[in-house]
């Protein structure tokens, strides 16, 4: 339990450092600069990251996948916070689902069109 709460305190610094960075100088800061850009291209670096994360573990390549869910996991923090997400909002969403089937959850989901 106590790995869990970690991880969450470390997920929740990332945020507020991402946060921290709306606004700055794009040419002193990678998020400054990706928010610069607006939403399609923190949307596309995060689609390249989750590809590149599937790429290594295609490959077998356990550090990769390490090391690219960390990119995966950062870019996905600054489209939060491009979109006024908390982390919160994603957490509570998880924990409401907790102990549901994913096949009964996603059966409850609206149906499109």
């Amino acid at each position: 339990m106590a790995e869990e709460r970690a991880t969450a305190a470390v997920l929740d610094r990332l945020h507020a450092t991402v946060l921290a960075r709306k606004g700055a100088d794009p040419s002193s800061s990678y998020t400054a600069k990706l928010y610069s850009r607006g939403t399609p291209k923190i949307a596309q670096k995060l689609g390249e990251e989750a590809v590149e994360t599937v790429i290594e573990a295609v490959r077998g390549n356990r550090d990769g996948v390490v090391s690219e869910s960390a990119d995966l996991l950062y870019h996905l923090m600054v489209l939060w916070a491009d979109a006024g997400v908390a982390p919160e909002e994603v957490y509570a969403k998880l924990a409401a689902r907790e102990g549901t089937s994913g096949i009964d959850e996603k059966n409850a989901r609206p149906k499109a069109g």
